[in-house]
C-alpha cells in the first residue's frame, strides 16, 4: 500500500505499517507527501484498513450494530389506506378541477393576458456553456460503473480503482466544459459504486478522501468543486460516518485549506460538516483574536453567511460569541460591530449588509459556485441575487407554447402523437438542454399556471354572496402544466431524466419561498401543492415496493421538502405537512430498499419538530399552531400503527427534539415497538420481565448517540471515567457546570441545562454499562437475571446517575430524569436496565424531594391519553408493589385529598391496584430483581 514511489520522502524507519493506521493517522501521512490528485495511480495509499472506518464509533455502536445505516430489512406493509395531517382539511379543495365552460373557452387569452406582465423575474445564473455534445447513455455508464447495486460483491480496492476512471472521465468533463446533464450522469455513479461493496463505511471513507483531496486540487474551477461537494454529499446519502471524518479533515488540515472561504461555505451549506463540532474548533483557534488569519477567515465566513445561509448561524454560537467579545473591544472594526449587531438582530437594519457582504457579482458567483450539481433541488438562494434577465419577447413565446400544449391536451382523448411532436420541438428549440435556458423555460410556465388559478380565486370571490360560502380555486392550469411536466420527463431516461426533475423542482422551490416572501399572509400555498402532489403520483412506478429509480424521485422530493420547511416558509406549514405525510411520498420512503429512505423521513420529521418546539415549549398554541400540532399527532399515530419499528430506531433524535411539555407526543414514539413481538400484560401478576427473550436483546438505535457528548469534548472524558472509575477525578464534580449553556443559549433554548448532551450523556453512560455487565454474564443468560446486585452497585454509569440526581437542582433534575424515563420502551436491555436504575435511585434516596420528582415524571406519562410505553408501566407497577420502595407511605402521596385520589386512579388503571396497609401488600411482593 505505501510504496517506494508513493511515500518515499518518508525515512524508512518511520513508514507506516499496512493495515495498522486509523484514517485520521493515515492522514497524516498522505498530507505530508502531498501528492497531487491526478498522479495517484488506482494503488496509491488511499485505501483504509479493515475496520479503520468506524474507528471514530464508539466501542459499542460497533457491538450493538446500531449505527450503520446498512441495515437489512423486509418490506413493510402498509395498514393505512391514507395519512392524515391538519393540513389536509385546508388543501382539500385542491383535489377537484372547477367545470367552467367560459374558462375553458377563453383559456388562450387568459394566458396571453398573463404574458403581458412587465414583471422580469431573473433565474439563476450558470456557468453551463451549451456544448453540441451530447451525453452518453445512462445504461452504459451505470453498466461501465457497475451500476447494479444488488450485488454487493466488489472490495474497497475495487471501489477506488473505478472511482479512479470516474475521476479521470470527471477531469477530462470538466475541462472541456461539457454540459452539466452528462457531469451528472457521471456523478450518479459513485453511490452506485459504493453500494455495491461488501463493506459500504470502508468504502464510502476511501472514495470521500479521495475526493476531499481533489476538491483543493483545481478550487478555482468552480464547476470541479461543485462537483466533489456532489460526490461526497452522495456519499454522505450511503454512510452517514463520511461527515464526521469530513469535519476531522477541515479541521486538521493546513490553514491554506481550513481558511478556504468558499469550499468550506460549500460544505456547510451541503450538510457534509458536524457543524457542533466545527464551531467549538473554531472558536478556540481564534485564540481570542491572537490569531489574525482564523479571525479574518472567521468573519468572512459569518459574513457569507448571513447572507446565503442565516439559519446556520444559531449552530456556530460559540463563533459568534468569541466575534462578539473581539467587538466589544476598543479599537475593533466597525464592520466588525455591524456583523454582530446583524447576526444577534437578524431583523433589524438589514440595508448594512450591503457594506459587509462583497459586490453583486462576486455574491452571485458563489451562491451558484457552492451548490453541487446534483443538488440543484437543495439550492435555497434568495430569488433576488441571481442576476439574469429574461430576453425580451420570451415570456410570450413560452405563453404560446402553453396555450398549444392545451390545445393537444383538450380533447377527451390524449393525441400522443401531437405530444410527442410537441416534445420533440420544445427539445429541437434548446429549451430541454438542461441548461440556463431550461431554467427560465420552466419558471415562466410555473408563474402563468400559478397565476391563472390564483386568478379564478378573484374572480370567483367575487361571485360569492355569504362569507359562509367556500371559494374554490380552477386548477385546469396547474392540471395542464403538471401533465406537461410528466409527458416530458416519460420521455427522458436514466440519469437525464433525474437532473431534469431536479432542475424543475428547484424552480418550484425557489417560487414557493419568493412568492411566500414577498405575499406575507396573502400567500396562497394550494397551487403549488397540487403541482407536487401531481407529480408524485405520476412520475412514481405504481409497485408496490419502491425500486432504485422511485428512491432516487422520491428522495429529490425529499430535498425539496426539506428546503421547504415550516422554519424556512412559515406560510407553506400546512401544505407541506400534507405533502410529507401523503400516501403517494412519506410510506414509499419507508418501505423497502433496505431502508434507505428512513433517513429522509426522519430529517422531516425532525423539521417539523424544530419549527413547533418554540410554540409547545411555551404553551403559545393559537388555532394555526394548534391546528399544526393536531396533524403531527395524526402523522406520529399513522407511523406507530403501519411503521413502527421506524419511530423505535430513531426514538434518540426525536426526543431530542421534542420538548419536555410535550409529554403524549414523546408517548406516541416511545410506545412504538417491532411488529414481530407481542408485548406480554404488564398488569400480569408475578410478571417475571427477566425472564423475557426479549429482555436480553440490545435494540435499534440509528441516531448517533454519543454526538452531542462529542461536540462539547466530553466523550473522551466519559470513556475514561467509565474505564477506571477513577476516585477523587474532577470529571464527577465538574459534571453539572459542563451541562450548562451559555447566558445567551439558555435564553434561546428556554432552560439554563443542555437537553440534548443530558439525553446524550444518559443514554451513552448507560450503553457502556450494559455491555460491561453483558460481558461478565455468561453466554446466553440475562444480565439483569444472573449478575448480582453488588455488580450494579459498582458500575461506573450510577456514579454518574446519582451525582447528577444529588447535584442537579430541580430544573436539571427533571431533565436529567426524562432522559432516563425515554428509555423505559419496549421489553429489551435498555428497559431493563434503566428500569433498573430509576427504581435504585428512587430507593436509595434519602431526600423527599428526589422520590416525589421521580414519581412526577412517571406519573405525568401515565395519566395523559393512551398510549402508554411498556416500560414506563412496568416501572411504575413495581414501584408501587414491591413494599421495598414504601410507596405509599410517602408524605407527598397524601398531600391532599385529590392528589390520593389520582395515585389510586392510576394504580388501579395500571394493575387493578388499590392503596393496602403493609399485609396486605406483603401478598403483593414481586419477584423481579427490582
Amino acid at each position: 500500500m505505501y510504496t517506494q514511489s508513493s511515500m518515499g520522502v518518508v525515512p524508512e524507519a518511520l513508514r507506516p505499517k499496512p493495515g495498522h493506521l486509523s484514517v485520521s493517522q493515515q492522514r497524516v501521512y498522505e498530507d505530508f507527501v502531498r501528492l497531487p490528485w491526478q498522479n495517484q495511480s488506482s494503488h496509491s495509499s488511499h485505501v483504509i484498513p479493515a475496520g479503520s472506518a468506524s474507528s471514530g464509533a464508539s466501542g459499542l455502536a460497533s457491538a450493538y450494530g446500531s449505527v450503520s445505516s446498512d441495515v437489512a430489512s423486509e418490506a413493510i406493509e402498509s395498514n393505512s389506506a391514507a395519512l392524515l395531517s391538519a393540513a389536509s382539511i385546508h388543501s382539500a379543495a385542491a383535489d377537484g378541477v372547477i367545470p367552467q365552460s367560459s374558462e375553458n373557452n377563453s383559456i388562450n387569452a387568459s394566458f396571453s393576458a398573463t404574458a403581458a406582465s412587465p414583471e422580469p423575474h431573473p433565474v439563476e445564473s450558470s456557468d453551463v456553456k451549451e456544448s453540441g455534445v451530447s451525453s452518453e447513455p445512462s445504461s452504459a455508464a451505470s453498466e461501465r460503473a457497475g451500476s447494479s447495486v444488488a450485488d454487493a460483491s466488489l472490495n474497497t480496492r475495487d471501489a477506488l480503482d473505478k472511482y479512479q476512471i470516474i475521476a479521470q472521465k470527471l477531469e477530462t468533463l470538466v475541462a472541456s466544459d461539457s454540459r452539466e446533464a452528462e457531469i451528472q450522469g457521471v456523478l450518479t455513479e459513485v453511490p452506485e459504486i459504493i453500494l455495491r461493496c461488501v463493506s459500504r463505511d470502508e468504502a464510502a471513507l476511501a472514495v470521500a478522501q479521495k475526493v476531499f483531496k481533489g476538491l483543493y486540487e483545481n478550487a478555482s474551477n468552480s464547476f470541479h468543486v461543485n462537483a466533489c461537494l456532489a460526490i461526497l454529499a452522495a456519499i454522505r446519502d450511503v454512510c452517514k460516518l463520511v461527515v464526521k471524518e469530513l469535519t476531522s479533515w477541515v479541521i486538521y488540515s493546513d490553514e491554506e485549506r481550513k481558511f478556504n472561504k468558499d469550499i468550506t461555505l460549500g460544505l456547510i451549506c451541503s450538510e457534509l460538516l458536524n457543524l457542533a463540532e466545527y464551531n467549538v474548533h473554531m472558536a478556540k483557534l481564534i485564540d481570542g483574536g491572537r490569531n489574525k488569519a482564523a479571525t479574518d477567515f472567521a468573519i468572512s465566513l459569518i459574513q457569507a453567511l448571513v447572507v446565503e445561509e442565516p439559519n446556520v448561524i444559531s449552530e456556530l454560537h460559540n463563533l459568534v460569541d468569541v466575534l462578539a467579545k473581539l467587538a466589544a473591544k476598543s479599537g475593533s472594526s466597525e464592520s466588525l460591530q455591524q456583523l454582530i449587531e446583524i447576526v444577534r438582530n437578524p431583523g433589524a437594519n438589514a440595508a448594512s449588509l450591503t457594506s459587509l457582504t462583497l459586490g453583486k457579482e462576486d455574491k452571485t458567483r458563489q451562491s451558484r459556485d457552492k451548490k453541487p450539481i446534483n443538488q440543484l433541488i437543495a439550492s435555497r438562494e434568495d430569488y433576488s441575487n441571481i442576476e439574469s434577465v429574461e430576453p425580451e419577447g420570451f415570456r410570450e413565446q413560452v405563453s404560446k407554447l402553453f396555450a398549444e400544449w392545451y390545445r393537444i391536451c383538450e380533447p377527451p382523448a390524449a393525441n400522443d402523437a401531437a405530444s410527442t411532436t410537441y416534445i420533440f420541438q420544445l427539445h429541437h428549440n434548446g429549451l430541454l438542454k438542461g441548461d440556463e435556458m431550461t431554467d427560465r423555460f420552466f419558471r415562466v410556465l410555473t408563474e402563468l399556471s400559478v397565476t391563472h388559478c390564483l386568478s379564478s380565486d378573484a374572480i370567483n370571490s367575487s361571485a360569492v354572496q355569504s362569507p359562509q360560502q367556500v371559494q374554490s380555486l380552477s386548477f385546469l392550469a396547474i392540471d395542464i402544466y403538471a401533465k406537461l411536466v410528466f409527458s416530458i420527463l416519460k420521455v427522458e431516461q436514466g440519469s437525464s431524466k433525474l437532473f431534469l426533475l431536479s432542475k424543475i423542482l428547484s424552480v418550484t422551490m425557489k417560487l414557493v419561498q419568493k412568492d411566500s416572501e414577498e405575499r406575507k399572509n396573502s400567500f396562497n400555498a394550494r397551487p403549488y401543492f397540487r403541482l407536487f402532489i401531481s407529480w408524485l403520483q405520476d412520475l412514481l412506478s405504481p409497485e408496490p415496493v419502491v425500486d432504485v429509480v422511485n428512491l432516487q424521485i422520491l428522495t429529490a422530493f425529499a430535498g425539496v421538502f426539506h428546503n421547504l420547511q415550516p422554519l424556512k416558509v412559515p406560510g407553506f406549514s400546512y401544505a407541506w405537512l400534507s405533502l410529507v405525510s401523503h400516501r403517494s411520498f412519506m410510506p414509499r420512503l419507508l418501505t423497502g430498499n433496505a431502508q434507505k429512505g428512513w433517513p429522509y423521513v426522519q430529517r422531516l420529521l425532525v423539521d417539523l419538530f424544530q419549527f413547533l418546539e418554540p410554540y409547545l415549549r411555551n404553551a403559545e398554541l393559537a388555532v394555526p399552531v394548534h391546528l399544526l400540532y393536531k396533524g403531527t399527532l395524526r402523522v406520529l399515530l399513522v407511523l406507530l400503527h403501519d411503521f413502527p419499528e421506524f419511530l423505535c430506531d430513531y426514538h434518540f433524535t426525536f426526543c431530542d427534539v421534542i420538548p419536555p411539555s410535550c409529554i403524549q407526543m414523546r408517548n406516541i414514539i416511545l410506545s412504538a415497538f417491532p411488529n414481530n413481538m407481542r408485548l406480554p400484560d404488564p398488569s400480569t401478576p408475578n410478571l417475571k420481565i427477566d425472564l423475557l427473550p426479549e429482555i436480553r436483546e440490545p435494540p435499534h438505535i440509528f441516531s448517533e448517540v454519543d454526538a452531542a457528548l462529542k461536540a462539547k469534548q466530553m466523550k473522551a472524558d466519559v470513556d475514561e471515567y467509565l474505564k477506571t472509575r477513577q476516585q477523587g477525578s474532577s470529571f464527577l464534580t465538574e459534571l453539572k457546570q459542563r451541562l450548562l449553556l451559555t447566558p445567551s443559549e439558555a435564553a434561546s433554548a428556554g432552560t439554563r441545562y443542555n437537553v440534548p448532551l443530558i439525553n446524550s450523556l444518559v443514554l451513552y453512560a448507560g450503553m457502556q454499562a450494559i455491555q460491561q455487565l453483558q460481558a461478565r454474564t455468561p453466554h446466553g443468560q440475562s444480565a439483569g437475571n444472573t449478575v448480582p446486585l453488588a455488580v450494579f452497585l459498582v458500575d461506573a454509569a450510577l456514579d454518574i446517575y446519582q451525582t447528577l440526581i444529588l447535584d442537579l437542582d430541580t430544573e436539571g433534575r427533571y431533565l436529567f430524569l426524562n432522559a432516563v424515563a425515554n428509555q423505559l420502551r419496549y421489553p429489551n436491555n435498555h428497559t431493563h436496565y434503566f428500569s433498573f436504575v430509576l427504581l435504585y435511585l428512587f430507593a436509595e434516596s434519602n431526600q423527599e424531594i428526589i422520590q416525589e420528582q421521580i414519581t412526577r415524571v412517571l406519573l405525568e406519562r401515565l395519566i395523559v391519553n393512551r398510549p402508554h410505553p411498556w416500560g414506563l408501566l412496568i416501572t411504575f407497577i413495581e414501584l408501587i408493589k414491591n413494599p421495598r420502595y414504601n410507596f405509599w407511605n410517602r408524605s407527598f402521596i397524601r398531600c391532599a385529598p385529590e392528589i390520593e385520589k389520582l395515585f389510586e386512579s392510576v394504580a388501579r388503571s395500571c394493575g387493578g391496584l388499590k392503596p393496602m396497609d403493609d399485609s396486605m401488600v406483603s401478598s403483593w411482593v414481586s419477584e423481579s430483581p427490582h
